[in-house]
C-alpha cells in the first residue's frame, strides 16, 4: 500500500511547501482536485515537482470535458518532463455540482460528458506515443497525419505513458469498460440510483474483473480515499487494512477542506502503518 494526501483547493503556494514536507516524512504521493474555477492544479503540481525530488504527483481528477485532450496532454508532458516522470494524471467527467451553473457554455449532460471522457483517454494514449494518427471522435476529432512530427513535442519521461487513472463507479457497465483502457481506478459505487459507499468486497471485485479483463501490461492501482486523522496507530491499522487484503494499493488522506494547520499535522503524523 502506497499513501498520498489530497491537498485543498486554491492554495498553490502552500502546495509547494507541504509537498517538499509530505517527502521528507515518507508520503508517497500528493494529489490536487480541479473544478471549473478554481486555482489550476497544474499549475500547483509544477511548483510541488521543483521541491520534491521523488514523490509522486497527481490530480484527482481533471474534468476532461473543460479541457481539450491535446491541452491535457501538453500541460501534462510539461509536468512530467518537469518532474522526471513522476505525474498521475486522473482524468473524470466532472463535479457539475461545484460551480458548472455559473459557465452556461459547458457540456452538463452526463452522457456527452462520459463520451468526452473516453474520446479524451484515447487521443490522450495516441499523444503520448509522439506518431501521427487520426481519430475519428465525435466531439474530439484528429488529424496529426496532417502535421509534420518535427513540430511535436517530447515523449513523456514515463514510458509507454503518463499513468491514467480514472473512477470505477461500481458495478456501472460503461464505467467497468472505460477502466480497461486506464492504469488505475478511484474506487466509487453506484446502487439504487445513487451513490453509495465503496466496500472491501466491492474492491476485491474490481479487482477480480481488472486482472480477467484488462490487455494492457502497465501496472494497475486501486486507489481508497478517506480520513485516519485523529487515529492512533491501531486505530489506523483497523481502518486501512481490510482494504489491504481486499487489494487496493493507494490510500489517500482526504484534507480537501483543512485548514493549513491540520494539514501540517497530518503530514507529519506521516503515513499510517498497517504491518
Amino acid at each position: 500500500m502506497k499513501y498520498g494526501l489530497a491537498f485543498p483547493y486554491n492554495q498553490t503556494r502552500f502546495v509547494a511547501e507541504a509537498a517538499h514536507m509530505a517527502e521528507e516524512f515518507g508520503w508517497d504521493g500528493c494529489f490536487l482536485g480541479d473544478a471549473i474555477w478554481c486555482e489550476d492544479p497544474m499549475i500547483a503540481l509544477a511548483g510541488a515537482a521543483m521541491t520534491t525530488k521523488h514523490i509522486r504527483l497527481g490530480t484527482m481528477i481533471v474534468p476532461a470535458p473543460l479541457r481539450r485532450p491535446w491541452k491535457i496532454a501538453s500541460e501534462s508532458l510539461a509536468l512530467d518532463q518537469l518532474s522526471g516522470g513522476r505525474l498521475i494524471l486522473g482524468l473524470g467527467t466532472g463535479a457539475v455540482w461545484m460551480g458548472w451553473q455559473g459557465f452556461p457554455g459547458e457540456v452538463v449532460d452526463a452522457r456527452a460528458r462520459a463520451e468526452m471522457l473516453d474520446e479524451t483517454i484515447d487521443i490522450l494514449d495516441k499523444l503520448y506515443q509522439g506518431r501521427q494518427f487520426d481519430y475519428d471522435g465525435k466531439h474530439y476529432p484528429v488529424k496529426l497525419t496532417l502535421l509534420d512530427e518535427q513540430h511535436f513535442p517530447p515523449r513523456p519521461v514515463q514510458q509507454p505513458r503518463i499513468p491514467l487513472w480514472a473512477p470505477l463507479i461500481w458495478p456501472l457497465a460503461k464505467s467497468k469498460e472505460r477502466i480497461l483502457k486506464c492504469d488505475g481506478l478511484f474506487a466509487e459505487k453506484w446502487g439504487h440510483g445513487k451513490p453509495g459507499e465503496v466496500t472491501p468486497q466491492d474492491v476485491r471485485e474490481m479487482k477480480t474483473y481488472v486482472e480477467a479483463n484488462r490487455t494492457l501490461s502497465t501496472p494497475f492501482e486501486i486507489v481508497i480515499s478517506g480520513r485516519t486523522f485523529g487515529l492512533d496507530t491501531a486505530a489506523q491499522k483497523d481502518k486501512i487494512m481490510p482494504w489491504v487484503e481486499a487489494g487496493a494499493t493507494w490510500w489517500v488522506e482526504e484534507l480537501w477542506d483543512a485548514p493549513k494547520e491540520k494539514v501540517l499535522e497530518r503530514i507529519r503524523q506521516g503515513p499510517p502503518v498497517v504491518e
